[in-house]
């Protein structure tokens, strides 16, 4: 059984348009993903394609013109309002993409702790404690200077500044991890680092789901890959299927995004992906940039299924 599954899970955002119309903008549409315990999903994808909307939807942070549509569980059962705000923070936890969810006027050290150890007073000796462990993480685990606990976060590079955030999220003890672009702006020896912590907490049960733009990266740790296209996952691989040519890749999309790195052929995809709510409804999104699309790419919206030990949202997949 996954400890995290979403299953056919849409969300859009309704505004004002004129005087007194209203419009609805389609982030995401009829997306399915799941994530097992001890297991790390890297969600990739370009801009726009809906990955943070799963993320905070996951969370239940999305703004209040959010309407969510299909089903989100965790450890087998819904994960309702109630039981977001009950599990966040504690057994999920969200390492965002921006570092300004530092709290600007607390020290480091006061929030790198477990949820339920942030409220309260606490006396000397323990607060210490708190604060010594706290030091442990960030320069044992993360390779921050010493002292890093007594700063603010203005006092922070940005590359430390987002090591502080990964650190909040593993202080306590998380279940799931939604990781959000973490690693942006860190060293490339400490990417490494962080890289290889992550994937021990995937060997002692943590469930992580890791977004980001660098396939490169998530290839080092992850388990399988999600690729993600105008609001829908069109692939889910497993890691070891990202080599050579693609030969092993199911979507052309996949394919096209692997050989575009320059470590491959480099050989960039014409055209773009859809602006967010205008993806093509009655027929597969990648269509237009796709050579091999046929006439019935443009009028069959093609489901997700199971092929070749993955997942697949094409009907001409091979």
């Amino acid at each position: 059984m996954a400890l995290l599954e979403v299953e056919g899970v849409s969300v859009s955002f309704r505004r004002a348009r004129g005087w007194f119309g209203h419009e609805e903008t389609h982030a995401i549409q009829d997306l399915n993903l799941s994530v097992n315990e001890g297991e790390i999903v890297a969600v990739v994808g370009a801009s726009g394609s809906g990955k943070s909307v799963l993320a905070q939807a996951i969370m239940g942070i999305l703004p209040a013109n959010a309407t969510i549509e299909g089903r989100i569980s965790y450890a087998g059962e819904p994960l309702t309002m109630d039981r977001q705000l009950h599990l966040r923070g504690n057994e999920l936890v969200y390492i965002p993409q921006s570092v300004s969810y530092l709290d600007p006027l607390l020290k480091v050290g006061r929030q790198v702790q477990p949820v339920s150890q942030k409220t309260g007073r606490k006396h000397g000796s323990t607060l210490r404690s708190t604060m010594h462990k706290a030091e442990q993480e960030l320069t044992g685990r993360y390779g921050l200077p010493h002292g890093t606990t007594g700063k603010y976060p203005f006092e922070l590079s940005g590359g430390m500044a987002r090591r502080v955030l990964m650190a909040t999220a593993t202080s306590g003890d998380p279940k799931v991890i939604i990781a959000d672009e973490p690693t942006p702006g860190i060293h490339p020896e400490v990417l490494a680092e962080t890289m290889k912590q992550f994937r021990q907490l995937a060997n002692e049960g943590v469930g992580i789901l890791w977004i980001t733009h660098d396939i490169t990266t998530a290839l080092t740790a992850a388990d399988r890959i999600s690729v993600f296209y105008a609001g829908s996952n069109v692939e889910t691989a497993q890691a070891c299927d990202f080599t050579g040519k693609g030969e092993k890749l199911r979507h052309p999309y996949t394919k096209a995004l692997w050989n575009a790195l320059p470590q491959n052929e480099f050989q960039p995809l014409s055209g773009t992906q859809p602006e967010t709510g205008r993806q093509q409804v009655g027929g597969c999104s990648f269509a237009p940039r796709c050579i091999g699309a046929t006439m019935v790419c443009t009028s069959e919206r093609p489901e997700l299924r199971k092929f070749r030990d993955g997942e697949v949202r094409c009907i001409h997949a091979t």
